[in-house]
């Protein structure tokens, strides 16, 4: 029953020869990778005026500025990203280049950077999709974190089901926020600039400026309002996701994308000037404001309301697929643990997606999913590696020296240099807000990859066989067995179990170890009424301790075995028809198990006894 619901719930298991199809094509891929970046627009000419607002109308002037230097900053990452999927085709993006061109700390940095965003992009990008529905429905602000943890399992689910598949499910919301939001934009200006309807806006603007213009306030906007960047390196680190001829359909899918961004952040923020929003903490967001401003609460409305909840959501989706690739291509390299590695029964990557959904959880429990909280951490990791990946593109260049390296190299230059500016605006203007906790996170997760790495390494020396001569290796050593089977009471699984060992050795011990006196003698005199020269050895534990008695014990018969003897311990275990069951039985032989495998001369066994059916039947009668 657990298998068919797991199957209705995920799907049926594709076989490895299936894997050709679970990619995206040019649509289906756009859908995907465009719904983070697009998304952002939502928030991101609102964390703008956020610290502009202070300024009063001043700060719709200022909010064109910083816009244009942001879309300029995009165009620049464009190009410099359509490079790395040239010169690497089989994904990894900025880990994989700076890893290759600068050094392997500095790929476990760009790593760790894109770790991070990737998380956060879905607690971000769901708490920003409960923020647009409840704009629409405030009575459902109490519920606002529990919401955002459903919609994280939900969105888990559907990514479990495959690439294909999420691919067709989240590819008609996202065309709607799409289609909706040029709608707007387009009718918004004619509304303005042919209609000549200027509306009031919503909510006051503050008519004294609270401090006066300066760099320092235009580099805070700067930096929140870079959120609008974050996704575009997704395509980079998925080039392997998408169908033949992958190269050519991922860097159309950038283009569209870099075109996709430009229009609708810059409309949306020549909207907010135009229709004077004004950004609200737990109020209505900007793009309410502006579509209220446009179609007031006309079915219009809710559509961009509904679509722009549902894109923030898709934007999660972007993680899911950049994400478990990343992980995929970091465990190859032995730098995460190798569950990352794994394909699961849809071909997805299901650890990975599993594991960004929980720490995303946490996070979203944490924060109490606050998006302005938790959009200062959000974009630090980004460009990070947005920078070290542009750094290490400048070195791929001049390693190759092909046709036209020079001026590849001047673009990736140049475009490092702006990010690696950006990246020091973003860390001081949002250090303080929380950004601190990124630069700390780093250093951390890079220290667990190297020493998972000298773990892998350590493992793979231990078991290499290149030293061998295996012609001279003889599987055929014979080894003098001491049996050992640990048995709390004499029962239908112990029989099976002590039967199962005297067929291995004719040398076999039973252990015992009991907390009552009266159980112990019961014992003692039912194994007397078996015909076996087996030899029990009956402990009485005062202290009503068992599992650490029974293992000294057993590692002091260990340890006075000889080099040609070797103990195995047969641990009965019995077996429930009911999949529940498991939950209420066999702790403490897994703990025996656990603890014994750790002594080199203990070769351990489990004796399974299922429990028949007609039993247990006879028994509910």
């Amino acid at each position: 029953m657990l298998k068919k619901f797991l199957d209705i719930l995920l799907g049926e298991p594709l076989t490895n020869e299936q894997g050709c199809h679970e990619k995206y094509n040019i649509p289906f891929g756009l859908a995907i990778m465009a719904s983070d970046a697009i998304s952002s627009v939502a928030y991101a000419a609102q964390e703008i005026l956020f610290v502009l607002i202070v300024l009063g109308a001043v700060a719709y002037q200022w909010l064109t500025w910083t816009s244009f230097m942001i879309i300029g900053l995009l165009i620049i990452l464009t190009i410099s990203y359509i490079q790395i999927i040239r010169a690497y085709p089989q994904g990894g993006g900025a880990y994989k280049v700076a890893k290759e061109n600068i050094g392997i700390k500095a790929g476990l940095s760009a790593g760790a950077g894109l770790i991070i965003s990737y998380i956060l992009t879905v607690a971000v990008s769901a708490s920003a999709g409960a923020d647009a529905i409840i704009s629409a429905f405030v009575n459902l602000a109490e519920y606002k974190v529990t919401f955002v943890l459903i919609i994280i399992v939900v969105l888990t689910i559907l990514n479990l089901r495959g690439i294909s598949e999420s691919s067709k499910i989240f590819a008609i919301p996202t065309y709607i926020f799409i289609f909706s939001m040029v709608s707007m934009i387009i009718y918004g200006l004619f509304k303005y600039f042919v209609l000549n309807i200027h509306p009031e806006p919503m909510f006051s603007i503050p008519t004294k400026a609270a401090e006066n213009i300066s760099i320092f306030l235009v580099l805070r906007a700067f930096s929140s309002g870079c959120s609008a960047l974050t996704g575009v390196e997704a395509v980079s680190n998925s080039v392997p996701n998408f169908k033949e001829p992958s190269q050519k359909n991922a860097k159309i899918v950038m283009i569209l994308l870099a075109a996709l961004i430009f229009f609708i952040f810059g409309g949306t923020s020549v909207l907010a000037i135009f229709y004077t929003a004004v950004p609200i903490a737990n109020g209505p967001t900007v793009v309410s404001q502006i579509a209220f401003g446009i179609f007031h609460k006309g079915i219009m409305y809710y559509i961009i309301q509904f679509s722009t909840a549902v894109i923030l959501l898709m934007a999660c989706n972007t993680a899911y697929t950049g994400f478990p690739m990343l992980m995929y291509i970091v465990g190859k390299d032995g730098f995460a643990p190798r569950q990352f590695t794994i394909r699961g029964k849809r071909l997805s990557f299901s650890f990975g997606i599993s594991a960004l959904s929980f720490i995303a959880c946490l996070l979203v429990v944490i924060f109490k999913a606050d998006t302005h909280r938790l959009i200062p951490l959000y974009a630090v990791g980004v460009f990070i590696s947005f920078t070290l990946g542009q750094f290490g593109m400048v070195n791929h260049w001049r390693k190759e020296r092909g046709k036209g390296w020079k001026k590849r190299a001047s673009i990736n230059g140049f475009g490092a240099l702006v990010t690696l500016l950006t990246t020091i605006i973003i860390l001081i203007e949002k250090f303080s807000e929380g950004a601190f906790i990124v630069t700390i996170l780093i250093p951390i997760i890079i220290l667990i990859q190297m020493r998972i790495k000298a773990h892998y390494d350590k493992v793979a020396c231990g078991l290499s066989i290149s030293q061998l001569n295996l012609k001279k290796v003889d599987l055929r050593i014979k080894y003098s067995h001491i049996v050992i089977v640990p048995i709390a009471s004499l029962n239908k699984a112990t029989i099976g179990a002590l039967q199962y060992a005297q067929s291995v050795s004719e040398n076999v011990i039973a252990i015992n170890i009991s907390t009552d006196m009266e159980a112990m003698e019961k014992l003692k005199r039912r194994w007397g009424e078996l015909d076996t020269d087996i030899l029990l050895v009956a402990k009485y534990s005062p202290y009503r301790a068992v599992v650490t008695p029974l293992l000294k014990y057993i590692t002091q018969i260990a340890d006075a075995a000889g080099e040609d003897e070797r103990i195995t311990v047969i641990v009965p275990q019995f077996v429930t028809h009911e999949h529940w069951g498991e939950v209420l039985h066999n702790h403490t032989s897994l703990f025996i198990r656990e603890t014994l495998l750790r002594n080199n001369n203990i070769v351990v066994s489990t004796f399974p006894y299922h429990l028949p059916v007609e039993d247990i039947n006879e028994v509910n009668k």
